[in-house]
């Protein structure tokens, strides 16, 4: 496995994100090593906030809400997927499979031995980071899910079959500009320059480009079998589960109803809809997502 690792001066003066590296090595899956990246601040004994980001973004979508968080005395972890962000990037698209994406985090997890969790996650964050709760259940203490989905095979939306078309079809792969797209309010310059300094060059890309090409939206995909045996596990979780889907996302409408009917934890909870957000909700609405997750911790039971 060829591993391409981001320069450092890449992320050098970017907007909004001044945080201290954190960096945990896990094992690639064929006798080597991959390095995680996360931001995470905050009291180390305090109960962590994991903020999981998705397809192509990586933790700057959560810069926004790391002081609030902290400043409401919550530790708050935000790593970038392998493929992503400062996290390492295996050159080949075969290299990625979504099993080994759930194995990396899995491994990074229990190497941080992060429990009473309150999960926040989006897109790819909930495809893995749901699969994480699936795994390791009694480590999380709440969750709340927005703009993702946990598919078995059954087919998908207009919106997502259109992202699959342009990803696997597209001569160039606009990282910055696809973030902006998913937004309601459209991203300034530095912005879009953020979201495109994890990849120097379009070898980097690898991850971004396979991501889409993973979602299990047939019966033939692989890890079909593994995500119906997760959601066997989240049929039986109860802790509290609130959904916080947007209003402006082709690719995810109504793909909240699944996880309030069908996990116990959901029921009675004060769902919302956000309203006047793209599919990044983060970059559209921080404010009140940080709002909201405060709220749900108070009103669940808090241990921060």
């Amino acid at each position: 496995m060829q591993v391409l690792r981001t320069p450092d001066e890449r992320f050098d003066d970017l907007a909004d994100y001044r945080f201290a590296p954190h960096y945990t090595l896990v094992p690639s899956g064929n006798g080597g090593e991959l390095r995680i990246h996360a931001i995470d601040e905050g009291p180390r004994d305090a109960a962590p906030v994991l903020l999981l980001h998705g397809e192509p973004s990586w933790s700057y979508l959560y810069r926004s809400f790391v002081a609030p968080l902290v400043a409401a005395g919550h530790r708050v972890v935000a790593p970038d997927l392998i493929g992503f962000g400062k996290s390492d990037k295996p050159a080949a698209r075969e290299d990625y499979s979504y099993e080994r994406h759930v194995d990396w985090m899995l491994a990074w997890l229990e190497a941080l031995d992060l429990r009473d969790i309150t999960l926040f996650c989006q897109d790819w964050g909930g495809l893995i980071g749901l699969r994480l709760v699936a795994e390791r259940p009694d480590r999380f203490a709440r969750l709340v899910i927005a703009n993702t989905g946990l598919p078995t095979g059954e087919g998908s939306s207009d919106g997502f079959d259109a992202w699959l078309a342009f990803s696997q079809s597209s001569p160039t792969f606009p990282i910055g500009h696809i973030v902006s797209g998913g937004t309601v309010r459209g991203l300034s310059a530095a912005e879009i320059a953020a979201y495109d300094a994890p990849f120097p060059d379009d070898r980097y890309k690898a991850g971004a480009r396979q991501f889409p090409a993973l979602v299990p939206i047939t019966p033939d995909h692989p890890s079909v079998a593994e995500n119906k045996a997760a959601w066997a596990v989240l049929e039986t979780f109860g802790r509290p589960v609130l959904t916080c889907f947007s209003d402006r996302d082709p690719v995810t409408a109504g793909g909240d109803r699944p996880f309030q009917h069908r996990i116990p934890g959901a029921a009675g909870q004060p769902h919302v809809t956000i309203a006047d957000a793209g599919h990044f909700l983060q970059e559209d609405k921080p404010e009140e997502i940080v709002s909201l997750i405060l709220s749900f911790i108070a009103a669940t039971g808090a241990t921060a």
